[in-house]
């Protein structure tokens, strides 16, 4: 009976041990996931004086430490008013934005309310997950208002460029059900987030991404200075060296692998410092491949904007280069992020477009956002003068802007004039433009001359009479409606 007893009390305790190594259960995760209700209003770039007006999305979003809610930064762009809601709840608190990375598609909101975060244990984040590994991803996607729980596994980690930012940065596939609303919810092993899903494809068979650990990881060390910084670019343009002759035509030793460097962008990291026709062979002593790839786990490559990606902004970076036949040893100071490094700039958010209003003529910079104007399949519909820019889009001096007569408000003055945009503007009489602050001042500076006369690259030429235009601007904003014939950045 003793015996019997005391083999009862052990089975107790073995039980009581295996309760608590199992990992945390659905539903206790399930009560850190939250539905985020957004409404956002960007600006209109055909009309950059206005706002395209509201517009409603949901998304979903996971509880960590600190009373934050990681999210996606696209799911909470141009923001104007925002809720969260927790799962199993009915009430939907207001929320506000703390940060937000539209390069990595992340963001962090917080509830002032602290009945919110009560009762919760916040999720920790994880690490970087092994390729094939079981994952199960929490969100509120379309077809239903409850939480949605799917598993799926990682397919392969690699870099993808982030339809967010249109930049390449590490992203991990994963083949669990992903649909709109998912946008922020958490990608769980072990009760612990390793990734936050961010896109999906939609023509294929549950093919979806995640912004991986360690790009969330950088993300939270970037803020700890208060300041976002984003992640560094090296600002070079590279070719690689699979092929033999290239290699021998820049006298490769043997065994030796690397990519040749053909341009350095005005104004990068790389500025001064790395030149056309040197060859990068290796970044903090990890080799770089013909291919441009590096090994980032055994047998797992990416590629090589992964060993500079892994750095903050401000921090040096350690290359070996081949020039002129020589091994040399470089450290450059990351310096710069991507957006200084286009030309044309791509996707921007919370940030009004510069605009400039001359006799009715509307001049705004180029960029990926006034390329929407001409629908999703901008690509294909847009002037093929314009999208060819893209093909080699680099400054050839730091702070060079395309500048484009973006469209002609019909007035007396510019008559003639209204079908010409868009178009190119190169010079003001007879000047070369750098950017819209020099646009402004070649107007607005050379009094004494009784024209102004603008060219494109193809020498077309628009003739103003700079008095008959004074007479007429305030006329203009008044008959279109627009209070201020310039943006607020060239006021």
């Amino acid at each position: 009976m003793i015996r019997k007893n005391i083999y009862s009390f052990y089975l107790i305790i073995v039980f009581m041990l295996l309760l608590f190594s199992l990992p945390a259960i659905a539903s206790d995760i399930s009560d850190t996931i939250v539905k985020v209700y957004a409404v956002s209003d960007p600006p209109d770039y055909l009309n950059p004086w206005n706002m395209m007006g509201p517009s409603s999305v949901t998304g979903s979003g996971a509880i960590i430490e600190g009373n934050r809610i990681l999210t996606n930064a696209h799911v909470v762009s141009d923001l104007t008013f925002l809720q969260v809601r927790r799962y199993g709840d009915t009430q939907r608190y207001p929320a506000r934005l703390l940060a937000i990375s539209h390069q990595c598609d992340l963001a962090l909101i917080t509830v002032d309310d602290p009945s919110f975060f009560q009762n919760i244990d916040p999720l920790p984040i994880g690490d970087l997950p092994a390729t094939n590994q079981e994952v199960l991803v929490y969100g509120f996607p379309m077809g239903g208002d409850t939480l949605s729980i799917t598993k799926g596994v990682v397919s392969r980690i690699e870099h993808q460029p982030y339809v967010h930012s249109s930049i390449a940065l590490l992203a991990g596939q994963i083949d669990a059900a992903i649909n709109p609303g998912n946008s922020g919810g958490p990608v769980i092993v072990d009760g612990k987030i390793v990734g936050v899903v961010m896109q999906g494809i939609p023509s294929s068979q549950n093919i979806g991404y995640m912004v991986p650990a360690p790009i969330i990881k950088h993300f939270f060390e970037d803020l700890t200075d208060g300041n976002l910084d984003g992640f560094p670019n090296l600002g070079v343009y590279m070719q690689y060296m699979e092929n033999p002759d290239i290699r021998e035509k820049y006298t490769m030793p043997a065994n030796t692998t690397g990519v040749l460097v053909n341009q350095v962008i005005p104004g990068s990291s790389a500025d001064g410092i790395i030149q056309p026709e040197d060859v990068i062979l290796s970044i903090d002593d990890s080799p770089i491949a013909n291919d441009g790839t590096v090994e980032f786990r055994a047998k797992e490559r990416t590629n090589l904007a992964y060993l500079v990606q892994k750095h903050q902004i401000g921090d040096d970076l350690n290359l070996k280069i081949l020039r002129n036949g020589e091994i040399q040893s470089l450290s450059i100071k990351l310096s710069s992020s991507y957006e200084k490094n286009w030309l044309i700039p791509y996707e921007q958010y919370e940030t009004l477009p510069t605009y400039y209003i001359y006799g009715g003529l509307v001049f705004s910079p180029l960029s990926v956002n006034l390329f929407n104007i001409w629908g999703s399949n901008w690509f294909n519909n847009a002037p093929k003068e314009l999208v060819a820019l893209l093909a080699n889009n680099i400054p050839t001096v730091e702070g060079e802007q395309v500048i484009i007569l973006l469209r002609v408000l019909p007035a007396s003055v510019n008559d003639g004039y209204q079908s010409y945009a868009p178009w190119i503007v190169k010079k003001v009489n007879g000047k070369e433009i750098l950017n819209m602050k020099e646009l402004v001042q070649a107007i607005e500076n050379d009094e004494g001359n009784l024209f102004v006369i603008l060219e494109n690259n193809s020498n077309q030429q628009i003739v103003l009479n700079r008095e008959k235009v004074k007479q007429a601007n305030s006329q203009i904003l008044v008959t279109y409606k627009i209070r201020e014939d310039r943006s607020l950045d060239l006021q």
